[in-house]
């Protein structure tokens, strides 16, 4: 999906790195298990995807941008198992995943009915009693200035557990930080 300069360089500060690995993360994860079969949706450059290997399991990631997944499985070399693909068409068997997350990236999949793809196959790849769990940014005027020419579809959190739940998860929840949603919710 398409990122401005600006946006591509802050994904890439450190800054952002030390932002998301003190703060967000921690916040959006919480006591959720990351110790078993663990799928990443939309790493970007890996920030994420570094935190999340430090925590234990197996990781796998999947990027729909063919540059950004070649770098991280130049950046990664084995260590986390790489898929270039589309997570509203994810190339996993049912039921693969204990625990599927996504951090800051589904503002940019490009409209509410991608989104709803995007829930349905976390839910189908995870199994059962596994839990899809994440974060992304409210809206505001800073979000709107760095996302300027980007894709931004922002997801309203008020929607947010009704539409998990139409996708095929249980127990949906959002939580309100000062600059982000995070979501939870569990496999049928």
């Amino acid at each position: 999906m398409p990122m401005n300069a600006i946006h591509r360089r802050i994904c890439q500060s450190d800054d952002w790195a030390r932002s998301m690995r003190s703060k967000k993360l921690p916040w959006a994860v919480g006591d959720i298990a990351l110790d078993g079969d663990v799928l990443e949706l939309g790493p970007g450059y890996g920030i994420t995807t570094r935190w999340l290997a430090e925590h234990g399991g197996r990781l796998t990631a999947v990027e729909v941008d063919p540059d950004l997944a070649a770098g991280l499985r130049r950046q990664f070399d084995g260590e986390v198992d790489i898929h270039q693909a589309d997570a509203t068409a994810l190339p996993f068997p049912d039921s693969s995943f204990d625990a599927v997350v996504c951090f800051t990236m589904l503002h940019h999949v490009p409209s509410p009915a991608q989104q709803d793809l995007l829930f349905a196959e976390a839910a189908r790849v995870l199994r059962p009693g596994g839990v899809f769990a994440g974060s992304d940014s409210r809206v505001s005027l800073r979000f709107r200035i760095i996302h300027i020419g980007d894709t931004m579809v922002p997801v309203p959190p008020e929607t947010l557990p009704d539409r998990l739940t139409g996708a095929g998860f249980e127990h949906a929840s959002v939580g309100m930080g000062e600059r982000s949603i995070r979501f939870r919710a569990t496999a049928s």
